[in-house]
């Protein structure tokens, strides 16, 4: 793993590349924040991220990430990869918010769980915005009846919508599509729906600037921040 100044220079960057991107489109840096991808890498990566002010970040695994927070503490955690139903039970109360509800069997499973637990679970709704065979998440053109669902879950709290862009590193403009079409589907659901969907999670290391026009409210970062992953 990089060290610790070599992680303080590459956050750097990656905060001048918020910041230029936001600028470049007329947005304020302060309505982009950056979730560190932890997955992959030892409790000792969270402690940097804590070190330099940054108290939340994202971990794809239930288990890895549980064993993290048996050793850290002043951290939120997002669960930022695919939630398999068995681990539901073992993600409420200890993460503050599910970035990746992907299914209708999911949401009425999160909901049964959180009310038997008395919790309230923030959540996003994953949309399939790239329609990547790959890729999980809602298509878009049942996002709608996800978010009536999700709405009228109780004991859930639906805070915007998330999208992993189709991987096409010869062709930037396949990202910049899908996120377009994510902004314009949160744009779509808010006026028919009269709520509010403010958080977009759509964007990472490589197609963070792209993500950030299309009106990206969080980028999740892991290799710009830690290097590459271990396998």
């Amino acid at each position: 793993m990089v060290s610790r100044d070599e992680f303080e220079k590459n956050l750097h960057a990656i905060q001048e590349r918020i910041r230029v991107a936001c600028e470049q489109n007329q947005r304020e840096a302060s309505e982009v924040s950056l979730l560190p991808v932890t997955k992959n890498w030892p409790v000792s990566a969270v402690e940097y991220c804590r070190d330099f002010g940054i108290v939340r970040v994202g971990e794809n695994r239930v288990q890895e990430a549980r064993s993290k927070q048996e050793e850290i503490c002043g951290i939120d955690w997002e669960l930022i990869g695919h939630l398999q139903s068995n681990k539901i039970n073992q993600v409420l109360g200890s993460f503050v918010r599910v970035q990746t509800v992907d299914s209708f069997k999911l949401i009425r499973k999160l909901q049964s769980a959180a009310e038997r637990l008395g919790l309230i679970c923030p959540v996003l709704l994953q949309v399939n915005a790239g329609e990547d065979p790959a890729k999980y998440g809602f298509n878009p053109r049942e996002t709608e009846a996800a978010l009536e669902e999700a709405l009228g879950s109780a004991n859930l709290q639906v805070d915007g919508l998330m999208t992993i862009a189709p991987y096409a590193p010869e062709n930037p403009a396949v990202a910049s599509a899908c996120f377009a079409k994510l902004h314009g589907l949160r744009e779509l659901l808010q006026q028919s729906h009269g709520v509010s969907l403010p958080e977009l999670s759509m964007g990472m290391s490589d197609d963070l600037d792209s993500a950030i026009a299309q009106g990206s409210t969080m980028i999740r970062v892991g290799s710009a921040l830690f290097g590459v992953r271990i396998q």
